[in-house]
């Protein structure tokens, strides 16, 4: 099994394979509208907007099952992502990341790359993976890690 092999809906419903992103850096987050930590889809989008044409994508994913912080509609969350902080990368339909109804994206990330204390669980909105470009799953980084924090990370992916 590689992360090639999953299948995704986008935020508008239509089905996306993942094996198109083969050859890029992507970096993985499920995000969350009304959280303390929703400001840094601020720093995802310019870690996306700066290196894109080297191959990075951003993929959110929002989640409401961290304090309830993503009520709205896919919609809603689109119109919100791009209104107040510029989003352009991929954002996809709302799902869990823990749990019997867990996405099986994220199932597979949590196996690749535990947390802290080998824990599977995510702890919050905006944890984040980073996936080199043969699809390798290279690094879990924890909902407070700033996006420009991973940036060194990025770009050492990118020059492989």
């Amino acid at each position: 099994m590689s992360i090639y092999d999953f299948e995704v809906q986008n935020i508008r419903g239509d089905t996306v394979k993942l094996e198109d992103y083969r050859g890029k850096v992507l970096l993985i987050t499920n995000t969350a509208s009304q959280c303390g930590f929703t400001p840094q889809l601020e720093g995802l989008e310019a870690l996306h907007s700066a290196y894109q044409a080297r191959g990075l994508v951003v993929l959110g994913f929002p989640c409401n099952q961290f304090g309830g912080q993503d009520p709205g509609s896919n919609t809603d969350i689109l119109n919100f992502c791009v209104k107040n902080y510029g989003v352009s990368f991929p954002m996809h339909s709302k799902i869990d990341v823990n749990g019997n109804t867990a996405d099986p994206l994220f199932q597979y990330l949590k196996k690749q790359a535990k947390g802290a204390l080998g824990t599977e669980r995510i702890k919050w909105n905006f944890t984040k993976f980073l996936i080199g470009r043969t699809g390798e799953v290279i690094a879990r980084y924890a909902p407070f890690t700033k996006p420009q924090a991973i940036q060194a990370d990025i770009e050492a992916e990118l020059e492989r």
